[in-house]
C-alpha cells in the first residue's frame, strides 16, 4: 500500500486530487510585479500551489561551462540574469497565501534550503539535474518537510541513492516526479509508461514535471497515475526570458486544471458496475425478447412469433430458446415485450 504524503492541507496519493503546481520559476523576469500577476492568474486557475526557483549564478555554475548549443549562451550568465531576489520570498509566500495557495521554490544551495524553510515552506521540490548532490538532499531532508523530487536523467540506481540519503534523515515524505530534461520535451523522449515503472520500483508516490507543448500530455500523466502534475506557466508565451516559449498562458493553465479535474472523475473506481445515472439506458437502450405478432393467450410459441429488439423491459434475448415451445398465459400485443409472467 504506497502511503499518502500530505502537503499543508492538501493529501497526495491515490485517490486524491491531483496536485498541480503552476511552474514560474524564471519567468517573473525579475519584476515582483510580474510575480504577482503570475500568481493572481494562478489562483484563477485553480492550481494548489505556484512555484519558483531560488539559485545564485555562483554557486550552480562554473564560469567556465560551455555554452549551450542550442541558443549560445553562456550558462553562468543566463541564470545570473534570472536569479529570484531572496528578499522577494516572504512577499511572494504571502501574497500567494492570501489567494489560497501554496508557496514553493526549488532550492539549488544550502542557504537557499535555509532561506525558504526559514520562510515557512510547506515542501520543497528539488530539480532533477540536484539529485545526484546526495548532500544537498541530506540537508533538505533535515527540515522534515515533504520533498518532491524530480528525477529526469537519473538511473534507477541513483533514484535509490537519492531516496536512500533522504531517509538517512528520517524524512519518508517523498514524491517522485517523472520528467524529460529537455525545454521543451519533444513527445518521443517523454515515456509517460515511466510513470507504473516508478511506482512499481519504489512504492511512493508519482508525480509528473511536464515540459511539453500543450496540455494533453499532463492530462495523459494523471490517466496513467500521476498525483501531481507541475507545468511551466508565463503571462505570455512571446515574452524574452528562458522559459517562456515552452510554457503554458493563463487560459490554457485553466484548462489544464479542468482537464485534470475531468480525468479524475472519469477514472472512477475501477469496479465495473452500472451506474445510477445510466439506468433509463440500460432500460431502454438493452434488447429484449418481443412480440413479433399478436400472440393469444393459451398459444404455443414459435420462434417466428418473437423478435428481438429495443426496449430491455422484457425477457433477456439469451432465454429466446427456453421460452420457444411454452405457453402464453395471457394476450401479448404485437411490438410488446415478452416477459415472465407472460408465459
Amino acid at each position: 500500500m504506497i502511503r499518502d504524503v500530505k502537503i499543508g492541507n492538501k493529501k497526495i496519493g491515490l485517490g486524491h486530487p491531483t496536485y498541480i503546481i503552476a511552474e514560474i520559476g524564471a519567468n517573473h523576469n525579475r519584476s515582483l510585479d510580474i510575480a504577482k500577476k503570475l500568481i493572481d492568474k494562478a489562483a484563477e486557475a485553480g492550481v494548489d500551489a505556484v512555484k519558483f526557483q531560488t539559485y545564485k549564478a555562483e554557486t550552480l555554475y562554473s564560469q567556465r561551462t560551455p555554452k549551450f548549443s542550442k541558443d549560445n549562451i553562456n550558462p553562468f550568465d543566463l541564470i545570473k540574469a534570472n536569479e529570484l531576489p531572496r528578499e522577494w520570498h516572504r512577499v511572494l509566500f504571502d501574497y500567494a497565501a492570501r489567494k489560497n495557495l501554496h508557496f514553493l521554490s526549488s532550492p539549488f544551495d544550502y542557504a537557499a534550503v535555509d532561506e525558504l524553510d526559514a520562510v515557512g515552506v510547506l515542501a520543497f521540490k528539488v530539480a532533477s539535474f540536484e539529485l545526484i548532490d546526495l548532500g544537498l538532499l541530506r540537508h533538505i531532508a533535515q527540515k522534515h518537510k515533504p520533498i518532491l523530487l524530480s528525477v529526469g536523467l537519473a538511473t534507477l540506481g541513483e533514484i535509490e541513492e537519492a531516496l536512500e540519503a533522504i531517509r538517512s534523515q528520517g524524512n519518508n515524505d517523498i514524491v517522485l516526479l517523472h520528467c524529460a530534461s529537455l525545454y521543451p520535451s519533444p513527445p518521443e523522449v517523454v515515456n509517460l509508461k515511466t510513470i507504473v515503472t516508478l511506482s512499481k520500483a519504489f512504492q511512493i508516490p508519482i508525480g509528473f514535471s511536464d515540459h511539453t507543448l500543450g496540455i494533453h500530455v499532463s492530462v495523459a500523466a494523471v490517466a496513467l497515475g500521476a498525483v501531481v502534475v507541475e507545468k511551466h506557466f508565463t503571462l505570455d508565451r512571446t515574452m524574452k526570458g528562458p522559459d517562456h516559449s515552452f510554457a503554458v498562458e493563463p487560459n490554457e493553465l485553466k484548462q489544464l486544471v479542468t482537464n485534470i479535474r475531468e480525468v479524475e472523475q472519469a477514472l472512477g473506481t475501477g469496479v465495473k458496475v452500472r451506474s445510477t445515472a445510466e439506468q433509463e439506458m440500460y432500460e431502454k437502450g438493452r434488447r429484449s425478447i418481443i412480440a413479433a405478432v399478436d400472440i393469444k393467450k393459451g398459444t404455443i410459441i414459435t420462434k417466428e412469433m418473437l423478435v428481438v429488439k429495443r426496449p430491455g423491459y422484457g425477457i433477456k434475448p439469451k432465454y429466446i430458446d427456453t421460452i420457444i415451445g411454452r405457453t402464453t398465459k395471457k394476450d401479448i400485443k404485437a411490438d410488446y415485450w415478452v416477459t415472465w409472467d407472460d408465459i
